[in-house]
């Protein structure tokens, strides 16, 4: 048996050994409760090693037939079905790409921490990987919600590893009620699918035959039960706690990772297992990943927490994907199966992205918070001399996300935009009214982007430090710079060759659209239609950018500076200029929140003019929680109260209540 047979033949035999090995693991890490050095030299490098598999299993896998499998395990009439296709083996080279760096992060940033915690974070970050990985494999509703509810708990667990501090628990409680709310939806969506059939198989509800009302009832339990776990608004309000609350590493995984198993989820219900797509499904998927995009980068650019300002960014990037999704979905139902195949693309694509540079910011930012003790950017600053290493990686994923080019974001954003552009006259009149208003939207959620990345990195690592307590910082260490150096890498490189990307990419965009773009056949220029139309060549981009820089360094250093007289220069009449002096996060957030004032409810602490050592706190709160779970969690604790006031701790009047209770059924229950 040549290699390539055995290979076809054994492919989810291998993948699923993935997933046994991360749980095998996870279980072996408790056996080292007391030995902390074994778990930071054995079992995380071990983790690291299978997440490098489990992306050779993905790459292997995308080009490779699909492939199924039944586990004997589950219950006696609901086992285990497996199947690894090119949309499963995308996302686990996604994950095991992802993880890989952060795994390799995780070894320097957890080797301060106590061996007891640690292993039980060993064990959960471990579960947490094989529940992904398990849930792309899922060929039936019962495994795939197993596995769903592994990855939430186990998560929740890892959210709450600082489960001593109130507001960690309060988070992680959070995320695990809109986690569960969510699986609820799922479950209800997955009912309707097998059509009272009994068999929850997805080769079942592949073949069914549905009326667009019950398509339409599936379409929608499946966006708000994955939309809560992508955070999507108003299905967010979890995300912007969770994430600060969590473990660096954990903070990486989740937003990089996790969130795109909703959006798999999404793709495989949606173009999978239903037989038929509607147009305003699209429509709407477009307004909800719009409004995300704009909601979520607006409130990044009023943040003081780095996490906080990532976590927003997460929900930012969301919003754009699922905006992606909802196009594809239009073009789809249209009959318009390039620009299926272009948006679809880019969708991917931009997943892909995501995962690289957001947790490359995430590990960055752990790096800081390891170092300095601070997530507050108000009392950052300057760390650019103390820290590098940190800094210049860190620019790159900042740089990355703001969609500049020729790193990785830019590339994504371009297909979509290209997508928007290339947009001939559709069946819906509306639509062309639409599409134009959409673009726009998308272009202004970039542009935002990049002025928080501006004020991210800017704040954080340039000007003066603002704290003395921050030249003591140090820089990361080895495995943490290894770990941030394949994510940068990550992020240049499928910057630089996108054509290839796009051909790795061809097997899970012709699954779902049943096409794909156009072979150029030049892999130095990317062509998303047609080279009349746009294109666009990274690798002569960077050659440019190179050779502009280094003729501007050569002319600075050897003619500008040759003949200017150096001198000190007028300082306004501040002879000795402080930290306090230059923009600070609040200042840079201040014009988003003047014109966004409506989405928000500003909250300010000003201190007295006369006062020798002035503070200043600002809050930009979530119109959307006051208005919408607030009154859900005030109700709580009220009907909380009342049912406290029934518990008086008395024989007595337990005995009462049973009595009553008694007497009510007796009376009412045998009529």
């Amino acid at each position: 048996m040549s290699q390539l047979a055995y290979l076809e033949a054994h492919v989810l035999d291998l993948a699923w050994a993935g997933v046994l090995y991360w749980i095998t693991l996870g279980f072996a890490a408790l056996l080292f409760q007391r030995r902390r050095d074994l778990l930071i030299r054995l079992v995380f490098p071990l983790g690291a090693v299978g997440a490098l598999f489990i992306m050779a299993i993905g790459v292997a896998g995308l080009p490779l037939p699909a492939s199924a499998m039944v586990l004997p395990i589950g219950l006696p009439d609901l086992p285990f079905h497996l199947r690894l296709d090119a949309l499963s083996a995308f996302f686990m080279l996604l994950l095991g790409g992802a993880a890989f760096g952060v795994t390799v992060y995780a070894i320097g940033y957890l080797r301060s921490m106590e061996g007891g915690p640690l292993a039980l974070l060993a064990m959960w970050y471990h579960l947490f990987l094989a529940g992904m990985v398990t849930v792309l494999l899922a060929d039936d509703a019962y495994a795939f919600m197993v596995a769903w509810e592994v990855m939430a708990l186990s998560s929740y667990f890892l959210v709450t590893t600082d489960h001593k501090i109130p507001e960690i628990r309060r988070a992680g409680f959070l995320y695990l009620l809109i986690a569960h709310v969510g699986a609820v939806s799922l479950l209800l969506a997955f009912g309707v699918l097998q059509g009272g059939h009994g068999d929850y198989t997805f080769d079942t509800m592949r073949l069914a035959e549905m009326t667009p009302f019950w398509a339409s009832a599936t379409f929608l339990l499946a966006l708000f039960g994955f939309g809560a776990k992508a955070g999507l608004v108003p299905l967010h309000v979890w995300l912007p706690e969770a994430h600060p609350a969590a473990p660096s590493p954990v903070s990486a995984l989740m937003s990089g990772v996790m969130l795109k198993t909703a959006i798999y989820g999404l793709l495989r219900v949606t173009f999978d297992l239903l037989d038929i797509q509607l147009g305003w499904w699209g429509t709407l998927a477009l307004a909800l990943g719009l409004i995300t995009a704009l909601y979520g980068v607006i409130f990044a650019a009023v943040q003081s927490d780095m996490k906080r300002l990532l976590a927003w960014s997460s929900i930012e990037n969301i919003g754009i994907i699922l905006a992606a999704f909802g196009l594809t979905l239009i073009f789809h139902a249209d009959g318009k199966g390039v620009l299926a195949a272009l948006t679809l693309t880019a969708l991917l694509y931009h997943a892909l992205n995501h995962a690289f540079f957001k947790g490359l910011l995430f590990v960055g930012t752990g790096s800081v918070l390891h170092a300095t003790g601070e997530r507050r950017m108000g009392r950052l600053g300057g760390l650019m001399h103390s820290m590098p290493w940190t800094a210049w990686l860190t620019l790159v994923g900042a740089l990355a996300i703001a969609g500049l080019p020729p790193l990785n974001g830019f590339v994504s954003e371009w297909l979509l935009l290209q997508a928007f552009m290339f947009t001939p006259g559709l069946t819906q009149p509306y639509l062309n009214m639409v599409i134009p208003v959409a673009a726009a939207s998308v272009v202004l959620a970039a542009a935002l982007a990049a002025y928080v990345m501006v004020k991210f990195f800017g704040v954080v690592f340039l000007g003066q430090p603002r704290d003395p307590a921050l030249s003591k910082a140090h820089e990361a260490g080895w495995a943490e710079r290894l770990g941030m150096l394949w994510l940068a890498a990550g992020c240049v490189l499928l910057g630089l060759f996108p054509t290839h990307v796009i051909l790795w990419l061809e097997p899970a965009v012709r699954l779902l659209t049943g096409q794909a773009l156009p072979a150029t056949g030049n892999w130095l220029l990317l062509t998303p239609i047609s080279a009349e139309r746009a294109s666009y060549a990274p690798l002569v981009f960077l050659a440019v950018v190179a050779v502009v820089l280094l003729l501007v360094y050569l002319w600075v250093r050897r003619v500008y500076h040759g003949r200017v007289r150096k001198s000190d220069p007028w300082d306004c009449g501040y002879p000795e200029q402080d930290a306090r002096m230059q923009d600070s996060a609040e200042g840079f957030g201040q014009p988003i929140r003047q014109i966004f004032t409506v989405f928000m409810r500003v909250e300010r602490e000003t201190p007295d003019p006369f006062d020798r050592h002035p503070k200043y706190r600002g809050d930009s709160r979530d119109k959307l929680w006051l208005l919408l779970y607030q009154p859900i969690a005030d109700l709580t604790a009220w009907l909380s109260a009342q049912a406290g006031r029934l518990q008086h701790g008395r024989i007595q009047w337990y005995l009462i209540y049973s009595f009553a209770t008694l007497i009510f059924l007796l009376v009412f229950v045998t009529r």
